[in-house]
């Protein structure tokens, strides 16, 4: 509640003050801004979203390129399970067996049809290079398992690899293939009958080897060698049309084709339109962060700590994200983003977490295949984990928090899934990794403390601990300044009711009660509330001047804010000692001074020289702790009263400028003051008076 000033020093007032403001609130907006636009995708994004079931509602898709159809984890299972029962045949290649091959040929005598021997050679050559072997079922001394008809494992220049049976040639194979290839140039010659009386098909002999003992070696690692593909798509191929049903077979094309576009395929358009759409996301997503900010809690600006705290958050939560999906998309299941509501809420109020939460998994929209799923997933677990906290944060409950986030999680998971959304993986992988990241919530939330420390903020648990009567600072208040204690704990439960009703920070409130008068301990004995638990502080000010008294009176604020420092009690408690009573007089003393003739010029050592309640819950600490201390003179608790005195008291503060820089609305002021009359006469009730019994 700002007193309004001439036009001509508001104007100078904003040129000074306000335009350092602005830079602190968007200079860091632009380094947001900035980071986003570096994080963003520099390749094109798949733009279909498709499920099995259901027509292809686009053009129809051809293949930009070569790319393999990718086998799902069921088939790769099944695959490795079968590999156990089959027994892959082990081959050594015999490069001498291929030379003795060609000279024999290359000798033998094909009569008048000598010409032929050159293209006969030359065809020899293509089917030995893709290898030959024997007619006769190979056999093993153990019959446990059965030998592939159709993978075959080739030793070449001293590395083993697997092929298809079908890619090599039996002998009786390599002859047909050889009578096949030559026909194609002497169409007219009986090149069968040719090569029998010749002797060419005698020379045909196997050029692969097979190994009876390296092929039971390598049976028991056998399952190593499933081919992750399941055959390839050639490009200008045809994958699905306009209007056909995507069936399964369809949809795992589909997902091979976006996996390889995703991470091979470049943009092929202009590149500045690239950056430019990149520029624009990036923009949109600090657009809405910033507008989140401004219609929740426009005070977060303000303050520089948890504004720039905020936007920490928001970037390390992109990074982790944009990292994730850059090198393990799959561990995005890990990734406990419900930890990060919870470092919200340990220092801001929920009307802005919330929202704020969206905000910060939006960028898995942007950079995730499967944004969708996920956004959706750590929403709602996000959105559960804010409610349940409150009554599982401490010890072995925070377990059953994280058995709540993953069954939200699960469930979610499993929704995407029955409607056949996301990745053909093994459901029961990801199910495992989000348990792993649900309990990964429960081990990360101890950060809370590190980044309370680096940006010097106070959490919610760090004020829950403050408020805590029981220790040490506040049992010594207790002893040394009973009546100071006491007064303490009526001002906590005064603010409690009014912070609740003004929508305030309860807990930086309760906390700020108990502490406000810390400074009384060190001189007890000054204060009135002191002298009936100490009977020798009735005699202090006796025999001192009004302006001596003041002075030990006014001492208090100083000593508070001495002993806060010497115990490490946050600058957010801090605050509330230096600015509860603002600036303004000890009345009792300089009333008693200006009564019986002192000096009105020579009054200033009867002022408070703290500070004026700038935020709503400073002000509100201020006139509890006045109505508080005041009301034991009371002598009528009536709603008139009640309604007088308070009235008094809060327009008292206004008149003497204690609430001119104070950001409290008229709305918040009308609460406070509805509530505290309606408190006063909650506490100072009437009770019935008992009669005494006769005789």
């Amino acid at each position: 509640m700002s007193r309004r000033a001439a036009p001509s020093s508001k104007k100078t007032h904003t040129m000074q003050i306000s335009t350092p403001r602005l830079w602190q609130r968007y200079l860091p907006l632009v380094i947001v801004f900035a980071v986003l636009v570096l994080l963003m995708p520099r390749t094109a994004k798949f733009n279909y979203d498709y499920k099995k079931g259901t027509p292809w509602p686009y053009e129809t898709l051809i293949s930009q390129f070569d790319f393999p159809i990718l086998k799902t984890e069921e088939q790769i299972q099944e695959e490795r399970e079968h590999a156990g029962t089959i027994i892959v045949p082990y081959y050594k290649y015999s490069e001498e067996v291929v030379s003795n091959v060609v000279k024999t040929v290359q000798s033998l005598d094909l009569g008048s049809h000598n010409n032929l021997r050159p293209t006969v050679v030359t065809r020899l050559g293509d089917i030995y290079s893709k290898g030959v072997i024997s007619d006769a079922r190979v056999k093993l001394d153990r019959g446990s398992a059965e030998i592939s008809t159709e993978l075959i494992s080739v030793q070449k220049d001293k590395r083993a690899h697997q092929y298809p049976r079908s890619e090599v040639y039996k002998v009786s194979e390599a002859r047909d293939q050889l009578v096949a290839m030559v026909a194609k140039t002497y169409p007219s010659v009986n090149l069968d009958s040719l090569f029998r009386r010749t002797g060419v098909y005698s020379a045909i002999v196997p050029n692969l080897i097979f190994d009876k003992t390296m092929t039971e070696l390598t049976h028991a690692g056998s399952s190593d060698y499933i081919s992750p593909t399941l055959g390839y798509v050639k490009a200008d191929e045809k994958i699905v049309s306009r209007g056909e049903i995507v069936t399964s077979e369809i949809a795992q094309i589909l997902d091979s084709y976006k996996e390889e576009y995703n991470k091979v395929y470049g943009y092929s358009g202009p590149r500045v339109l690239l950056y430019l759409g990149n520029l624009l996301l990036a923009l949109a997503l600090v657009v809405i962060l910033y507008l989140v900010v401004y219609f929740t809690n426009s005070l977060v600006f303000q303050d520089r700590k948890r504004y720039y705290y905020l936007l920490t958050i928001f970037l390390l939560v992109s990074a982790i994200t944009f990292i994730c999906e850059k090198t393990v998309p799959h561990l995005k299941y890990v990734i406990p983003y419900p930890v990060f509501a919870l470092y919200l809420l340990a220092f801001f109020r929920k009307r802005l977490v919330m929202p704020f939460y969206m905000v910060l998994l939006l960028p898995l929209l942007i950079f995730c295949g499967n944004g969708m799923e996920l956004f959706v997933m750590y929403l709602v677990a996000g959105t559960v984990t804010l409610e349940t906290f409150g009554y599982f944060s401490k010890g072995w409950r925070q377990f059953l928090n994280a058995a709540i986030i993953f069954g939200v999680e699960a469930l979610i998971f499993l929704a995407f899934r029955l409607i056949d959304v996301g990745s053909n993986s093994a459901w029961w992988m990801d199910v495992i990794l989000i348990f792993i990241g649900s309990v990964a919530t429960v081990a990360l939330y101890p950060l809370i403390y590190l980044f309370e420390k680096i940006f010097n903020l106070v959490s919610v648990t760090r004020l829950i601990e403050l408020a805590d009567t029981s220790n040490p600072l506040l049992q010594e208040l207790s002893a040394k300044a009973p009546g100071t204690f006491q007064h303490s704990l009526q001002v906590m439960n005064m603010v409690d009711a009014v912070g609740r009703a003004t929508d305030a920070n309860v807990q930086l409130l309760r906390a700020a009660a108990l502490y406000h008068d810390l400074g009384k301990m060190q001189n007890p004995m000054c204060f009135v509330e002191n002298q009936s638990a100490i009977p020798e502080a009735a005699s202090y000010h006796q025999g001192k001047s009004y302006k001596e008294s003041a002075i030990d009176i006014i001492r208090h604020v100083d000593d508070g804010l001495a002993l806060a420092e010497e115990n490490r009690i946050p600058g957010e408690i801090q605050a509330f000692i230096r600015t509860h009573h603002g600036t303004s007089p000890a009345g009792y003393f300089l009333n008693k001074y200006l009564n019986e003739g002192g000096d009105p010029t020579d009054v200033a050592e009867f002022y408070y020289h703290g500070q004026k309640p700038t935020t709503k819950e400073e002000v509100i600490l201020m006139v509890c702790d006045s109505i508080e201390a005041a009301s034991r003179t009371l002598k009528d608790f009536s709603t008139e009263s009640c309604d007088r005195f308070v009235e008094g008291i809060v327009a008292g503060k206004e008149k003497a400028g204690q609430l001119e820089d104070a950001d409290i609305t008229i709305h918040d002021l009308n609460l406070m003051k509805r509530m505290l009359k309606t408190y006063l006469q909650q506490i100072y009730h009437g009770r019935v008076s008992y009669p005494k019994r006769r005789g």
